[in-house]
């Protein structure tokens, strides 16, 4: 006699399915805007916010004044490092969007 198999869980079903669906590294990526205050400290997160991220690893920063996209462009290679630190889905460029901080 075979045995009735328990129906999953539903977080076990949608967990299963992202996996397969090639979900996680997306999902990785998009907390890359979460974390984005924390990977640069309290003064570039004041004159900065991050948008959102492509599929292929190019977040959009929104940024106070062409002096401060400069000066973060420079940086930029210091901060792709903390915002990868232990992610799997890897922020490979930051696009730097000049302009009020509570534009969309």
């Amino acid at each position: 006699m075979s045995k009735v198999k328990p129906p999953s869980s539903l977080s076990d079903a949608l967990g299963a399915w992202i996996t397969r669906n090639g979900m996680v590294k997306r999902f990785d990526l998009a907390a890359a805007v979460e974390s984005w205050p924390e990977a640069v400290g309290p003064q570039i997160a004041a004159v900065t916010r991050a948008l959102s991220i492509t599929p292929d690893g190019t977040l959009m920063v929104r940024v106070a004044s062409h002096a401060w996209a400069t000066e973060l462009g420079m940086m930029a290679p210091r901060i792709l490092t903390r915002l990868n630190g232990s992610r799997r889905g890897r922020v490979q460029h930051i696009r730097w969007l000049v302009g009020p901080l509570d534009q969309p």
